[in-house]
């Protein structure tokens, strides 16, 4: 969310980052909200004044009382203000609430490098690792890999619990848990800290990590419940700390999130959605940073570097790409993807970085003092990144290094977490 100061003080710039964004249906918006605001302020400014009224007239009549003179005005006139003042504080509310529902839907200031575009097509690719596996073969779609060794079942698990669902067998159990250990190794030797979240996510804590308009078509609601399956470690993990204030000493605070991920958006119109691309469920190990306004964007380079040095030791062929405006979604003020390449010749995306400055710490209200006992000093800046999703980075071995026979080949840095297994194999 915005300082509604800093929009009454920049509304140009406002204005501006809209149309940057392609929401130019948004700039009329700011006349109105800063209209509410205006109002909200001035209706504040009245139950105050009638506030230091009540005061004044409170001492009179006490002046009055010790000198026995008639009170019948004065208690006539500070008995009609408290009826007064709550009908502006109604009023004062009313606004409030105008200002606050058009605040949420207002996307994050864009950083200056992020690049103009229309949609991922726009996407401007900015360094690209390694080249591509040379087959003497025509080679095969990881699904169709996976399947020919019986290492997933997808009919079984669309019978059972629908489309966007699968069952892994055997070797490729081990690989995805062998994924995770390899991820979270690397990053507890970074200094981050292993969490394991609740898989369920109250309303008010989601709805300050993730953009409005797709909440209801990312996740899944516990029937009869306030809570949520969360989409991904990155939400419980960003909520953690709602409401309360951290102390500079203690930031930057690390994490490194493991958990299963759920989402709904599966069947996404004109996304790639094929075998294990796109799924309801997934495993996922995330990088999130909680830290001072003046770190946030040396630590969007180094949780970069985290990812990459991920997908170099694992030996995939990638690409990086600075997310364009108008692909980047409502929160992020700059984002990094990572795309893998598939043998269809296409690089498709396998984790994000994004610095989400103080947008998503304010909706929260998470904040940071100088010292312990001393007021606030501001809001703390939040980064998420993917560090490996399972599913996806799964995909890309099976893929890129598929064999002729048919196997694969396990990278080198996963063998030992495979129980000696080195190949995927009937």
């Amino acid at each position: 969310m915005l300082d509604i100061k800093f929009i009454r003080e920049h509304p140009e710039i406002v204005k501006e980052n809209l149309k940057r964004r392609r929401d130019p249906e948004k700039i009329k918006w700011i006349g109105d909200l800063l209209k509410y605001d205006r109002k909200w302020r001035e209706l504040i400014q009245k139950c105050n004044d009638l506030r230091r009224k009540r005061n004044i007239i409170t001492q009179e009549i006490a002046q009055l009382k010790m000198e026995g003179k008639d009170l019948k005005v004065k208690m006539k006139e500070v008995g009609e203000l408290p009826d007064k003042i709550r009908k502006l504080e109604t009023q004062a509310d009313d606004y409030k609430k105008k200002v606050n529902a058009i605040l949420v839907k207002l996307p994050n200031i864009l950083h200056d490098s992020v690049p103009y575009g229309k949609d991922e097509n726009d996407n401007v690719v900015i360094r690209t690792w390694d080249k591509p596996p040379k087959f003497d073969f025509k080679p095969k779609s990881h699904l169709e890999i996976a399947l020919g060794l019986g290492l997933i079942d997808a009919e079984r698990a669309a019978k059972v619990a629908g489309h966007g669902f699968f069952y892994l067998k055997n070797e490729l159990v081990l690989l995805d848990l062998a994924i995770q250990k390899f991820a979270i190794d690397f990053l507890m030797k970074r200094g981050f800290t292993l969490i394991e979240p609740p898989f369920m996510i109250k309303r008010k804590a989601y709805e300050g990590m993730i953009d409005f308009e797709d909440f209801e078509m990312v996740t899944y609601n516990v029937a009869g419940t306030d809570s949520y399956l969360i989409a991904t470690s990155e939400h419980p993990m960003g909520a953690m700390f709602m409401d309360e204030v951290l102390t500079k000493k203690d930031l930057p605070i690390k994490f490194a999130g493991v958990s299963p991920c759920f989402r709904k958006e599966v069947g996404t119109h004109g996304k790639y959605t094929k075998g294990l691309f796109r799924m309801h469920q997934f495993n996922k190990v995330e990088q999130f940073i909680f830290c001072l306004p003046k770190q946030s964007w040396q630590f969007h380079e180094e949780i970069q570097r985290n990812s990459e040095e991920l997908y170099q030791q694992l030996g995939l062929h990638y690409h990086v790409v600075n997310v364009c405006t108008g692909d980047i979604g409502t929160i992020a003020a700059k984002r990094y993807d990572i795309e893998v390449w598939m043998v269809d010749g296409k690089f498709r995306e396998v984790g994000s970085n994004s610095n989400c400055t103080e947008y998503q710490a304010r909706r929260l209200n998470i904040r940071y003092r100088d010292k312990e006992g001393q007021a606030p000093a501001g809001f703390v800046h939040t980064l998420n990144n993917t560090a490996l999703a399972t599913s996806r980075t799964m995909m890309a071995i099976l893929e890129q290094f598929q064999q002729k026979d048919g196997s694969v080949t396990i990278p080198k840095i996963l063998k030992p977490f495979m129980n000696g297994i080195e190949k995927l194999e009937k």
